[in-house]
Formats: structure tokens, C-alpha cells, sequence
């Protein structure tokens, strides 16, 4: 589930709230999951993957990661990105373009220090991404990190990505594909309303 806090009251942010609704008690599955892709300034290549959208916090849109991650990269050089929900059992697909930034390490803490300590436990063991000889070892360190860490605090390598969008495109597939589209685009603090066609 996605945590809602003081959700900004522009329209965008209030349809995206009547979408996720809806799509609550439509009982989707992994109502979390966000496809987020990002640019690569290094390797010139662009990366897609999902993650789990944990709050919206006013117009900030927020997720964790290891901050060593290649996706953490990706964001430190080049900071915008095209973010993607898709909620089968409504029929509805969101799409956002959006502008990327680190949590605060306060931020961080509190959010870790609240989580269980098998996720905690993971977070601190693994090295997101890194190649290894097997998914036992996966296993094993999981396991001494269970025992032996202190699983409320939060390591530097861990913490939160903020997006802010500054376009969102509400999608809503329809019989003969008469699909509906709607975008909403900032332009200079106003959000400008267009509807798209199929």
C-alpha cells in the first residue's frame, strides 16, 4: 500500500488519488509497484526497473534503494526521469516525467528505524546489483546480518528518492481501443489540461 501524506490538492495529484481508490477496492495486486527509468550519462543507455512507491508526501513521490545501485548512479548524473503504474484490474496507466533527488539522511533514519528487521536485515547486507557466485550467498549474508547488525540503524548506503512530476498522463483503456487519455503539464506553476488521442 501506498502512504498518502498531505497529498497536494492540484488536480493531478487529486485524480492520481481517486485512481489509486478506485484501484484499492478493485483489490489490485502490487498496487506499489512503479516502473521507474532512468538515463545512464555514463554508458549512454537507458534503464528500466520496478520499485515499490512506499509515500506521497505533498508532491513528492518516494522510494528506497542502496544508494550504491546502478539506478542510484543513473540518478546522481543525470536527475530526470519517466516513472510508469500500470493497475490491471481498473484498466489504468499512469504515466509521470519527473525530477529525481536524495531523501535527508533524518529522513532515512526515522523511515528505517520504523521497518522490520528482515528488510532491514537485507538492506543492510546486500550489495544491490553486484555480480556473485550464487544465490546462497545471498542466503548466508542475509543470515549473519540478521544475527549480528543493528537493525534500526539506518547504514549511509540506504535511503530515499524524491521525484516531483511535472507531467502526468492518465490512461484509461477502453472497448475498439477508444482509449482515454488525459495529461496534465506544469508550465511555470500552472498545470495546463489536454486530452491525448488513442
Amino acid at each position: 500500500m501506498i502512504k498518502f501524506d498531505n497529498i497536494n490538492n492540484e488536480t493531478p495529484y487529486l485524480v492520481f488519488r481517486d485512481k489509486y481508490t478506485e484501484s484499492v477496492k478493485a483489490k489490485q495486486k502490487n498496487i506499489e509497484a512503479i516502473c521507474i527509468s532512468s538515463y545512464s550519462s555514463e554508458n549512454k543507455e537507458v534503464n528500466a526497473r520496478y520499485v515499490n512507491l512506499k509515500i506521497i508526501d505533498g508532491k513528492e513521490f518516494i522510494f528506497f534503494s542502496n544508494y550504491n545501485s546502478p539506478k542510484s548512479i543513473d540518478f546522481n548524473s543525470h536527475n530526470q526521469i519517466t516513472a510508469l503504474i500500470y493497475w490491471n484490474n481498473i484498466n489504468v496507466q499512469i504515466r509521470m516525467k519527473a525530477h529525481i533527488k536524495k531523501t535527508s539522511r533524518e529522513f532515512n533514519k526515522a523511515y528505517f528505524a520504523g521497518r522490520d528487521e528482515e528488510k532491514n536485515a537485507l538492506a543492510i547486507s546486500s550489495e544491490q546489483s553486484n555480480v556473485i557466485d550464487s544465490y546462497k550467498s545471498v542466503q548466508e549474508n542475509y543470515e549473519i546480518s540478521l544475527e549480528n547488525s543493528n537493525l534500526s540503524e539506518c547504514p549511509d548506503y540506504w535511503g530515499g528518492f524524491s521525484f516531483t512530476p511535472y507531467y502526468f498522463e492518465f490512461w484509461e483503456g477502453h472497448e475498439k481501443r477508444l482509449n482515454k487519455r488525459e495529461a496534465y503539464e506544469d508550465q511555470n506553476g500552472i498545470w495546463i489540461h489536454s486530452f491525448l488521442q488513442p
